[in-house]
């Protein structure tokens, strides 16, 4: 079946898979607006709203919709679709579908920078929490990516997941070995480190937008050049792409949407897995179909974890790093196991 005719028969999956993911996204906006330790009507939202940009007194439950329930979605949109844009062009990149920010190291690197900025500098800005993050990550990355690359061909997708996990193990331990023995900045570090967007303000996502908008629109204007990866080096090489500077910018780009997100709302998992592999499943493998819709998909998918751990920690809460982490781990299992279907 030539190129032409497989296009045409999936753009109408791509058109339904757009439609659903955008009314999907749009329901879990509602939800979280609405539901959680206390419920506020969509109409004192909006009350709360109109309050806020005519200078009005807003009702107590108005308040708290603008200034917590909106916080809290919107952080949740724009890190749920940067992280699952992230493992989206993670997975291009090294052909591998397990690869994501988590499994590869970057997470695992990034929190290490902010615990050492907490544990021995004492930094409690979003700014501060970003710089380092930004370091950690990139560093893991390129450490995973050297050592995924020895030995006889090169940087495999294998060896990468390989070479990520040792990486998350060694950094998760040392995570361990300097917040234990410090009790105060333990206390400061535990909520950040299972990751959710409880703590959401303006100011944080004002913080990270230019940098999630820089990472988005640098994946997307790399997308058809990501397709040609997926048919080799060499079959790139010969369609005219620029294979290691492709490869380097969209990787680059990948780590600063993950690590952007780690600053602001901690480690989050499993987003960056599941979402472009099940996206792929329905659209195919066409990077500029399944990064746009995996964006929707990770949006609705951490809206909807947040949502959930509102509801059944209620009055308190469970982190949506824990909700995530529950949903990814069968997908995590189901991907290995028909991988290894495939291989067999």
């Amino acid at each position: 079946m030539s190129q032409t005719a497989l296009t045409a028969r999936r753009s109408p999956r791509i058109a339904w898979g757009t439609a659903g993911g955008v009314a999907v996204v749009l329901i879990a906006v509602g939800c979280s607006l609405v539901f959680g330790s206390r419920t506020v009507s969509l109409g004192e939202v909006a009350e709360g709203l109109r309050a806020f940009f005519t200078g009005e007194q807003a009702s107590q439950i108005g308040a708290i919709a603008v200034t917590e329930r909106i916080p809290r979605t919107v952080l949740s949109i724009v890190a749920g679709a940067a992280l699952a844009l992230s493992g989206g062009v993670m997975q291009a990149v090294t052909r591998n579908p397990i690869a994501d920010p988590g499994i590869l190291g970057v997470n695992t690197g990034a929190s290490l920078f902010v615990v050492c900025g907490i544990a021995f500098l004492g930094i409690s800005s979003v700014y501060s929490y970003l710089v380092l993050a930004l370091v950690g990550g990139t560093l893991a990355a390129i450490v995973v990516y050297i050592v995924g690359s020895l030995g006889a061909g090169g940087a495999t997708p294998i060896k990468l997941a390989l070479a990520g996990a040792a990486m998350s193990a060694a950094l998760s331990s040392l995570v361990s070995a300097v917040m234990l023995p410090r009790a105060a900045a333990m206390n400061d570090f535990r909520f950040w480190q299972v990751g959710g967007t409880g703590g959401a303000t303006w100011g944080a996502i004002g913080a990270v937008a230019p940098l999630l908008l820089l990472g988005a629109v640098a994946i997307f204007a790399l997308s058809g050049s990501m397709n040609a990866l997926a048919l080799g080096d060499e079959v790139a090489r010969g369609l005219g792409v620029k294979v290691g500077t492709t490869r380097a910018i969209a990787a680059a780009a990948g780590v600063l949407l993950c690590a952007s997100v780690t600053a602001v709302a901690g480690p989050i998992a499993f987003v960056g897995l599941m979402v472009p592999h099940a996206v792929r499943l329905v659209v195919g493998p066409d990077q500029r179909a399944i990064l746009p819709l995996s964006a929707l998909g990770g949006a609705a998918l951490l809206c909807i974890a947040d949502t959930i751990g509102r509801l059944i920690g209620s009055p308190s809460e469970v982190e949506a790093g824990i909700v995530t982490a529950f949903l990814g781990a069968p997908v995590l299992v189901a991907i290995a196991r028909r991988t290894r279907m495939r291989a067999l």
